[in-house]
């Protein structure tokens, strides 16, 4: 994540102000993950970390950030060190007044960690996945860039759809599918795209290759971009021509998979029983084995976040959290069958974002 100018257009004062009566008992946290740094402050850089104390905090950055650090976190303290975080953080801390501090457990390596444990007059406390938390419930602005990055891979969807002929390859469609959704809006691609003809649709993430697009090939397309920060995920499997008639059975059992689990998601269930309606369809025809993976994840300044829907997930889905919800059969030899959209997830049930049909296309 890079810019001069924050593309996190909420008050970061009143996050940071949930983040503390969550976490009690601690004078401060230290949050060193980026993708919570920019949730916190609106700060785009690569180095950046923040001291958060309740009413304020401190902002940690080196000098070649401390411009955009003066416009994207202008609410806040600003300190840049030359070399070592360690020394700033005792500074700080000090001038602060604060002692106990926790840390993200998953968002330190052991030397920093080692360094700044070492520090005289501060105790450090690890914290687990709160901060990631905060990022599950999404607020308006952050829905509205969800659905302007989804309106971007429907847009695109519907052009590469007239490019796939006879004899192009994988990597071809993969590269039109990159290249549209950055003419049409996106800043950058969400992850590698996946594009599988054929029997290459029985791996569930398929790396393009040079295989040629024939007649009768289920092709899998899952894709999505960037808009200011927030990730679209979308995959859809359509035919090129005429499928076998297992591979248009397969579509109809994990359509009615997606339906089913899209019908279950709405707030207070766990990630379990979302994915528990869909998978129940796919078992019941007799393919549990050939869907392994989980049902969705959450989605928003990363491509994969919290809540998780899967086998054993007790992450329970709050208002507003945006999910993927993408059931898929793999069959090694014939071709697999996925479909995914991303739904924000409401008391009385979600809400898909995609435009884009799901019913069998056959081109």
């Amino acid at each position: 994540m890079s810019g001069a100018v924050s593309w996190l257009p909420v008050d970061h004062a009143s996050r940071r102000t949930r983040l503390h009566e969550g976490l009690p008992g601690l004078d401060a946290v230290l949050v060193t993950r980026q993708v919570n740094v920019a949730y916190l402050t609106g700060f785009t850089g690569s180095n950046g970390q923040l001291l958060s104390v309740p009413g304020g905090g401190v902002f940690l950055t080196d000098s070649r950030y401390e411009e955009q650090a003066r416009q994207e976190v202008p609410d806040l303290r600003r300190v840049i060190y030359p070399q070592k975080l360690a020394p700033a953080l005792a500074e700080a801390a000090a001038a602060e007044g604060v002692r106990r501090i926790g840390f993200e457990a998953g968002g330190m390596t052991y030397r920093t960690w080692t360094e700044l444990s070492g520090l005289e007059g501060i105790e450090l406390q690890a914290i687990e996945d709160e901060v990631d938390g905060l990022r599950w419930a999404k607020d308006a602005e952050e829905i509205g860039l969800l659905e302007r990055a989804q309106e971007v891979t429907d847009a695109a969807f519907d052009r590469v759809i007239g490019k796939l002929v006879e004899g192009v390859t994988e990597g071809q469609v993969s590269f039109e599918l990159d290249l549209s959704m950055r003419e049409i809006g996106a800043e950058r691609v969400g992850f590698d795209t996946i594009v599988a003809f054929g029997e290459n649709a029985a791996e569930p993430h398929h790396r393009p290759s040079d295989r040629p697009l024939r007649r009768g090939d289920m092709v899998k397309m899952d894709f999505g971009c960037v808009v200011e920060g927030y990730h679209s995920d979308m995959t859809r499997t359509v035919a090129f021509g005429e499928p076998e008639h297992r591979l248009r059975e397969i579509h109809e059992v994990v359509l009615r998979a997606q339906l089913a689990g899209i019908g279950a998601v709405r707030s207070g269930i766990t990630g379990e029983e979302a994915d528990r309606a869909a998978r129940s369809v796919i078992e019941a025809a007799g393919l549990g084995d050939r869907f392994g993976h989980s049902l969705g994840h959450g989605v928003g300044l990363e491509i994969h976040e919290g809540p998780s829907l899967r086998r054993g997930s007790r992450d329970v889905l709050p208002d507003g959290a945006v999910v993927t919800v993408e059931p898929g059969v793999y069959v090694p030899g014939l071709g697999g069958i996925r479909i995914e959209d991303a739904v924000v997830v409401g008391p009385d049930g979600c809400r898909p974002l995609p435009r884009t049909a799901k019913d069998l296309l056959v081109l």
